[in-house]
């Protein structure tokens, strides 16, 4: 439109200026070297602008021709660079497809037509890498990271090509380069936190997470909870030995993330020990309200060293008060009520945990309980012991698969922070059913069962296939079993201060088919 209107301006104009020349008419006279040259005005102005048309043909042609050598060699390189990017486009489709010799030899062609140019090296290096050529993929990453350009890049390939052979040490270097050139990559700042977790040095992979937070890499809820655990990490490595600073570290995680369950625990036991109870108790407590643990639960009870069984008593029906009568309250307050003999009291609490398929601690706890009021031995206390074989297995700190009685700060398998959640892990076979006791204790079947089970977070489980079982024989009578032995049924399992990392696997219910009560206690704790 505007190109229109420029027109008819111009147009306008040319006519405008026709009409005034043709209004006033004249002559033009050029007299040189004895001729005289007359004509009217109108053709004089078409005769300069003849002249002016023929002068800039004719520069247009000079132009030409001094600039040919110049324009065909442009025009050799814009070609030899069109056939460049099309050989780094059909190598990287190449790369994308999994092809690596036409990889390769769209490879050499970009490079050879593209020169030094970062993706060409970019494109050698994985094609290399696809084609298992370690040291060819190293030396197009140095050369990238030779160049200030590529450098950060380069760095990445020489990161992930050191980590690919284990070199840990070189891999370390390479990320603490390219965060001290990039302080905002992702992937460096990931590597250090990695590495500064696995060597223990927990102010480092603080600073790490702080410097992320403040290059906006992670939210600063996210920097939080990190910290926290970090925190934590540092206090359990220093509450034995430095108590000071391991409670200050233990008090800074909590007043981050105050439902971090191993922060109040660590938190808890150094206040007790320099006696703060009151502080320890209401840390414990704030913990406990968000998350019931049995971690709380022991370090609550246990607050003041030389209470009495019915002082711990009280401070198990208080957090079961606070909790409004959690599961894992009901079980510390059994635990309580057992040790001060009160066995109605422990039986109350555990009786709605028994209504639907009780877990192995809820059975093992009402067994103790039956052996404790009825003698070792009761038929009531073996019957509990064969549904703890089979019972759904209690919650356990997990992290990729891995399960654990203790918490650790960083998983065992990836070195991922804060990895480790309290669940109950994922059972791949179904047992009998909790009611089937007879056939628990008297089925002579010995075949085993399998000896591991470890849940992997994104994963389904295929459901349990119900194989037929074999009609119960005759029940055997009791057999008496040595008192001692009975009173060392096993308890909840307890934590305390823990090295960051220790793991253990979870273990399913022992072989069907025991003939004592020993031999099927010793089982079911290994």
């Amino acid at each position: 439109m505007w190109r229109a209107l420029a027109f008819l301006a111009l147009l306008a104009l040319a006519a405008f200026g026709a009409t005034w020349i043709a209004d006033r008419p004249g002559t033009v006279t050029i007299v040189w070297n004895g001729y005289e040259l007359a004509t009217s005005l109108a053709i004089a102005l078409i005769g300069v602008l003849i002249a002016a048309i023929v002068i800039g043909f004719i520069w247009a042609i000079v132009r030409g021709i001094i600039t040919l050598p110049e324009t065909l060699v442009r025009g050799s390189k814009e070609r030899r660079r069109a056939k460049g990017f099309s050989a780094l486009s059909r190598g990287m489709v190449a790369v994308g497809s999994g092809d690596p010799l036409a990889a390769r030899r769209h490879a050499s062609d970009a490079e050879r037509l593209l020169g030094a140019e970062p993706l060409a090296l970019l494109l050698k290096a994985q094609a290399a890498q696809i084609s298992g050529d370690r040291e060819a993929a190293e030396h197009a990453f140095q050369r990238m990271a030779n160049d200030p350009e590529t450098r950060v890049l380069g760095l990445r390939g020489l990161f992930v090509e050191a980590r690919r052979r284990e070199d840990d040490v070189a891999a370390r270097a390479y990320a603490a380069e390219a965060a001290r050139l990039a302080p905002s990559v992702t992937w460096a700042n990931e590597a250090m936190l990695e590495a500064q977790c696995a060597d223990g040095d927990w102010s480092g992979a603080v600073q790490t997470v702080e410097r992320r937070a403040s290059s906006g890499l992670i939210e600063k809820g996210l920097a939080r909870r990190q910290r926290a655990v970090l925190l934590t990490a540092a206090a359990q490595t220093r509450e034995a030995g430095e108590p000071e600073a391991a409670t200050q570290r233990a008090l800074d995680a909590v007043k981050l993330a105050p439902d971090l369950v191993p922060a109040a625990c660590v938190a808890g036991r150094l206040l007790a020990r320099r006696g703060d109870l009151k502080k320890a108790a209401k840390i414990v407590e704030a913990a406990w309200r968000a998350n019931p643990h049995p971690d709380l639960a022991k370090v609550y009870l246990g607050l003041r060293v030389g209470d009495s069984v019915r002082d711990r008593l009280a401070r198990a029906e208080n957090l079961a008060r606070i909790s409004t009568w959690h599961p894992e309250a009901r079980l510390a307050l059994a635990q309580a009520a057992l040790e001060a003999q009160e066995f109605g009291k422990a039986r109350e609490a555990l009786s709605p945990l028994m209504a639907d398929r009780p877990t192995v601690r809820a059975c093992l706890t009402m067994a103790k309980v039956e052996e404790a009021e009825h003698g070792a031995g009761s038929g009531r206390a073996r019957e509990w012991l064969a549904r703890a074989a089979h019972a759904p297995r209690d919650p356990m700190w997990i992290a990729d698969g891995v399960a654990s009685e203790r918490w650790a700060p960083v998983s065992p398998v990836t070195g991922h922070l804060d990895a480790f959640v309290w669940k109950a892990p994922t059972e791949l076979l179904e047992g009998p059913s909790g009611n089937d006791v007879t056939g628990d204790l008297d089925d002579g079947d010995d075949r085993s069962q399998p000896a591991l089970a470890t849940s992997i977070p994104g994963t389904e489980m295929p459901a349990p296939v119900s194989a037929p079982v074999a009609a119960p024989t005759k029940p055997a009578e009791p057999t008496a079993v040595n008192g001692a032995k009975m009173a060392s049924a096993p308890s909840a399992p307890s934590s305390g201060p823990m090295a960051p990392g220790a793991a253990t696997p979870v273990v399913f219910p022992p072989p069907k088919g025991s003939d004592s009560t020993d031999e099927t206690k010793a089982r079911l704790v290994g």
